[in-house]
């Protein structure tokens, strides 16, 4: 696979000045940022019955989302809203998404246990890896490997150099007796791995050791994540996208990870049930999923940017 193959220590380095010196002028930039694009589409449709999941965003403005309908990839553009379908799926879900550097993207494929590679421009499907789990939900790219959560298994599956593996989750992890892995990301200091679980204490945040497995329970100052789904980090900043309350809760975390502290909760009314988030600029963008509504061909789906912290 070709994965980012930057040294630990110039990511750690980067990661750690960026926390250091970027926090305090987190808000600024990215207020600069949405002054630059204000022009853009703050808000635009999806194909109706496309029922998207994840959404990924790589080094120039497009998006990338997943549809639970069939696993098709829709790519729009953030200046025009416009776009089309890129990737064909195979008739099965894709839910989680993310693009690296070459432009793969990565695609988690729910009930079908199964993860694909998939060229972004040519929609061409590389690979595809049967996981031997139940609901491939989530993934996140690091340096040199491509990691996914089961949300009905505790475990995580690693992809690094066109092979998978299966890490079991232990330590704090509890597995609930339904849907319990979901989003997943990286500690500031890129030495960890965030995953949500919304069963344990009524939901929460674990800090996962990749080389173990080994979960330890984030110190969230009491805040709990019921329904915590998509996970996105800025520097030391946290976005927890919490689906059915319509709302996104913000931390700012220490560098290892271990604790966080909650400094906002945006809320929007155009939020119909959002699952996942991705930056460009000084926004984030979220795809409403609906998953209070019966899906039908017809139903519509869009998506929403609001300012980020």
């Amino acid at each position: 696979m070709a994965l980012a193959d930057r040294s630990f220590a110039r990511r750690t380095l980067l990661t750690t000045t960026a926390a250091l010196s970027g926090a305090a002028l987190l808000g600024g930039t990215a207020h600069a940022a949405e002054t630059r694009h204000a022009a853009w589409p703050a808000q635009f449709p999806l194909p109706d019955g496309f029922r998207p999941e994840g959404i990924t965003i790589g080094s120039e403005p497009y998006a990338y989302f997943g549809s639970l309908a069939n696993g098709d990839i829709y790519r729009a553009s953030l200046a025009t809203g416009r776009g089309k379908v890129v990737a064909k799926g195979s008739g099965r879900p894709t839910v989680g998404v993310k693009i690296d550097r070459h432009g793969r993207l990565f695609l988690a494929g729910g009930d079908s246990a199964e993860i694909r590679t998939v060229d972004a421009r040519s929609g061409e499907t590389e690979q595809v890896y049967a996981t031997g789990g139940t609901f491939v939900n989530d993934v996140i790219l690091t340096p040199g490997a491509a990691w996914f959560t089961d949300s009905f298994k505790p475990v995580l599956y690693k992809l690094a150099k066109g092979a998978l593996t299966t890490v079991p989750l232990s330590g704090d992890w509890q597995q609930g007796p339904d849907f319990t892995a979901n989003g997943i990301e990286r500690t500031p200091d890129g030495r960890a791995l965030l995953v949500v679980n919304d069963f344990a204490d009524g939901g929460s945040l674990l800090r996962v050791d990749p080389r173990t497995g080994a979960a330890r329970a984030v110190d969230l100052g009491g805040t709990k994540l019921p329904n915590g789904d998509g996970l996105l980090l800025r520097g030391r900043i946290l976005y927890v996208v919490q689906q059915r309350q319509n709302a996104i809760d913000v931390f700012r975390l220490n560098d290892s990870g271990t604790r966080g502290t909650a400094i906002a909760r945006i809320t929007d009314p155009r939020f119909r049930i959002p699952t996942t988030v991705a930056a460009w600029g000084g926004r984030l963008y979220l795809p409403n999923a609906r998953f209070d509504v019966e899906p039908t061909p017809t139903t519509d789906y869009d998506v929403v940017a609001v300012r980020q912290v």
